[in-house]
């Protein structure tokens, strides 16, 4: 697999198609104005590379554009003008006042675009992951975890297929205990020989969420459909009950796991892994586990004797820093994510006593850079959203990785918000699966 340190940006689509598919030029480039047709469709997308933040103010009263009262200012002029003028009738008198105030103050600020044009649906949906975070988070650090489990009761696993993808749940390590949720696909859509494998880690600011959480348990079906892969979602350990480094320890037992071939699921209808070709992969939170995953994969590389990570798929990775970023002032307000949740979240995950420079948090501090310069670090490939908060400390990570020398490809979407690629509804939803899809095929 060869991956350059370039940026691609994807552009809005046409969302009068339903699906779109696979394009025959270099894996993950996308050119302007290049079209692509899905297999079952002769309908084209047309991609067009945009600037990643437009100058443009929407005008769409279904965007969410909340930047409260625009600011005025009055003059500090000196002048004494009379609050009486002489000569004038009452009514022209408040009038002229009026005028004269209007003079004295700035023109209104325009509103802030958080967020493309999206369905009521989307928005419903966004709502209710808003809610749960901040119905369920209490003052004192901790998690409401019963309302928690009302609100986000997950789906079971699905030994029937669905949509051409089976699903259980496995023990990964009694000890801990660590379990996760393997998904594989079956019938005419399953490839021949073994399958690569993907693990996969949820989002959720290392606190909410699970693997058996409707959203990404459809969304690793998805992968597993769209790839032809094996994903191990892993249920790792959550904060605040348990905080840095136990969801890295799940992560990285989970690969030891796959290390041992007596210990993979088995059964008539599940295919053998090939776990020379592993990704490690995940979004937000999860995406920050994945790289530190790597991380602790590329101290030790020699001790595996069958996994090879060939990949890592950091997905919007939750990473940050003491000072507020431009993109962070700018979207505040944002879908998802918001400088006061990350902030709950962070202190619910760092050690007691640690700040956003810890090594966790902090991709470029000191403590961070350890494993990022070995060989065995994989080639990366990070997702970044033109409405995502977190933008800013994406691209510092990319830098960090590159300037260890690291391959990284950067795949911007103007148009997404944070977490976009869990609505399927979003074309740039269906676009990153085509995208992850040809990364873990290109591998064979």
């Amino acid at each position: 697999m060869t991956l350059r340190a370039t940026a691609i940006r994807v552009g809005p689509t046409d969302t009068s198609t339903e699906e779109h598919g696979r394009h025959k030029t270099t894996p993950l480039e996308i050119h302007p104005h290049q079209q692509e047709t899905h297999p079952t469709t002769d309908k084209p997308t047309v991609f067009h590379t945009v600037p990643l933040v437009s100058g443009k103010v929407s005008h769409d009263p279904t965007a969410i554009n909340t930047n409260g009262p625009s600011r005025t200012r009055i003059s500090s002029s000196s002048d004494t003008r009379p609050t009486k003028l002489q000569g004038l009738r009452p009514s022209q008198e408040t009038a002229h006042a009026n005028a004269a105030m209007a003079a004295t103050l700035d023109p209104p600020t325009k509103a802030r675009k958080l967020a493309p044009p999206m369905s009521w649906r989307t928005r419903l949906s966004i709502f209710a992951a808003g809610y749960l975070t901040d119905a369920t988070c209490r003052g004192d650090g901790t998690i409401n975890r019963r309302l928690l489990t009302y609100l986000d009761p997950g789906v079971p696993a699905s030994a029937a297929p669905r949509n051409g993808v089976a699903s259980r749940d496995i023990d990964v390590d009694p000890a801990i205990p660590l379990r996760a949720r393997f998904f594989h696909p079956v019938g005419g859509g399953q490839p021949a020989g073994p399958l690569p494998v993907v693990v996969f880690f949820h989002g959720g600011g290392f606190a909410y969420l699970s693997a058996s959480s409707l959203a990404y348990d459809a969304a690793c079906r998805r992968i597993a459909r769209y790839c032809g892969a094996a994903v191990l979602s892993v249920e790792y350990r959550r904060s605040p009950e348990h905080r840095f480094p136990a969801a890295y320890d799940d992560g990285f037992a989970a690969l030891r796991f796959l290390d041992d071939p007596k210990k993979h699921p088995s059964g008539s209808d599940v295919p053998p892994l090939d776990v020379s070709r592993c990704f490690l992969t995940g979004d937000s939170a999860g995406a920050n586990i994945a790289h530190h995953v790597a991380r602790r994969y590329a101290l030790s590389s020699a001790s595996f004797a069958t996994v090879r990570v060939a990949g890592l798929i950091a997905i919007q990775p939750f990473f940050g820093g003491e000072e507020r970023t431009p993109a962070e002032l700018r979207l505040e307000g944002a879908p998802i994510v918001s400088i006061s949740r990350c902030d709950w979240m962070w202190r619910a995950f760092l050690p007691h006593g640690a700040d956003r420079t810890h090594e966790a948090a902090h991709a470029a501090s000191p403590a961070a850079l350890a494993g990022i310069d070995s060989p065995a670090f994989p080639p990366a490939v990070v997702v970044v959203g033109g409405y995502d908060p977190l933008q800013d400390w994406q691209r510092r990570y990319c830098d960090t990785l590159r300037s260890k020398g690291k391959e990284v490809r950067v795949l911007e979407y103007p148009d997404a918000i944070h977490a976009f690629y869990v609505f399927p509804e979003f074309a740039e939803s269906k676009d990153l699966m085509l995208r992850i899809k040809e990364l873990v095929g290109g591998t064979k």
